[in-house]
Parts: structure tokens; sequence; C-alpha cells
């Protein structure tokens, strides 16, 4: 009787919010599991979309580390599956004399409000549309970050051409020969196959073992409702946000599993 009353709840927020949800059988199995996230009732599954609007706290939650100081260029914390991945890929690399430095990891939502209105304010100069045109490019708007979960981050630099050259070019194509098998892969690569959303990120890479399942939870259970609590959010429509920067992915990160 539970398992039909959380049935019951659940179709209503699949059928009652601009069909939210394709199909309550996507939304959770009950006593199943999402990712790292336990979910057996209708709390479970709010909970879960909080999660992966970054609409929660990651410090002293026990499935996030914080990351040791010989992998990361400042504090910051990282799912724990996916640090233990990183680490095993740091130890790969070091022996390939290949340094690895985490310089961004998770980031919640008042984390990727805060980058997202101060860039807001620096391309005042612009038209609304134009100004989150000019942020998109490199960076998201809150709640539809892939650095929500604890499953993505960005490594040694922010600069393409950093990693064009030299030492960065030696680290980028050991990454793109080895990442792959630790669960790791590059979520935006080049536009020139016609990939929509952010531009070309030669630093960002995502555990993708685990970021899939919040990826389809997310494409299952947030709409454009859900995108909002930040200036200049009424724009996620017209960017098209969870088309073409959710789902922005290299062609690798779409066809995983």
């Amino acid at each position: 009787m539970k398992q039909l009353i959380v049935l019951y709840m659940l179709s209503l927020v699949t059928f009652g919010c601009e069909k939210q949800v394709k199909s309550v059988h996507h939304v959770l199995k009950i006593n199943g599991r999402l990712g790292q996230l336990e979910i057996k009732n209708a709390e479970d599954y709010y909970r879960a979309k909080a999660f992966v609007l970054g609409k929660f706290s990651y410090k002293g939650d026990i499935k996030f580390t914080k990351v040791k100081s010989i992998h990361s260029a400042k504090t910051l914390y990282l799912d724990n599956e996916v640090y233990d991945a990183f680490t095993k890929m740091f130890e790969a690399a070091k022996k390939a004399n290949v340094s690895l430095k985490i310089i961004s990891g998770t980031r919640n939502f008042d984390e990727q409000k805060a980058i997202w209105e101060r860039k807001w304010n620096a391309y005042s100069n612009l038209e609304p549309i134009e100004r989150s045109k000019k942020i998109l490019e490199f960076s998201s708007m809150p709640s539809t970050s892939r650095h929500h979960w604890g499953t993505d981050m960005d490594l040694n630099s922010l600069n393409n051409s950093y990693f064009s050259s030299g030492e960065g070019q030696y680290e980028y194509n050991w990454l793109t020969d080895n990442a792959n098998k630790f669960g790791f892969y590059q979520a935006y690569t080049t536009k020139k196959n016609g990939r929509k959303g952010y531009n070309l990120e030669k630093w960002h890479w995502s555990y993708v073992p685990l970021a899939s399942q919040y990826l389809k939870f997310y494409n299952y259970n947030i709409s454009y409702v859900d995108i909002n609590g930040f200036t200049g959010d009424t724009l996620a429509i017209p960017n098209k946000m969870i088309t073409h920067y959710v789902n922005g992915l290299s062609k690798k990160v779409i066809e995983y599993n």
C-alpha cells in the first residue's frame, strides 16, 4: 500500500507540471538508488531534485570529501567516488610525468549564483539576452551546472591556450588518451561538429559513470519552472538551457552507457 501511495504522489508530479516528468517509472524505483542517493519514497525524490539543482550543502555531507592539498589549488570538495577515481588517475599521470591539479570542484546553487551575478553585473553594458549569452560562453546558470553534482572538475588552467602548447599540451594529450580509463570524460569539446552550448573547455572533466545517472534524472524530472532564484532566470527558456547547455555535451559523454 505504501508503494502505491508513493507512486500516486509521484504521478501527480509527473503529469501536473507541464509534463515535467516523462514517466513515473523514470522518477525512481522503490528501494532504489540514484548515484550516491538512496530513493525509497517521495521525500527522497524531492531531495534528489534539490540535489541535481544544486540546492543543498555539500560541506559536512558524508557523500563528499574535502580534497587534499596535494590534489587541489584551493579548498574544494568532490563526491567520494569521484575523488577516489581521481586519485587513481592522479597516480597514473604522475608516473607519466603529468601533473594534475584540481582548480574547481563542487559548487552548489549559491556558489554558482555568485559567479553568475558577478558576471551579470560585469556585462551591464549589454542587453539582458546578450549578457546571458556572453556569460554562457563558459559559465552556467545556477541549477544547470554539472559542478552541482560533485562529479565534475576543472584541471590545471581555465585557458584553452594553455593546453595548446608545451607542458599544457602534454597534459591534455595524456588526459585525452587516458582519462576515460578512470571514468573521466571531457564534457565540452569542439563545437565544429554542431554541438550546442558552452564553448570548448579543455579543462573540464566529468566522472561520467555517476554524472550520467544524475543527467538522466535531470532530464526526466527537471523543467524550466525549476530554474529560478537568480538575476536573469527568465532567460533560461530563450537560451534553451536544458536542451543546448545541460545536454550540450561531447559525443562520448552522450553515448556513454
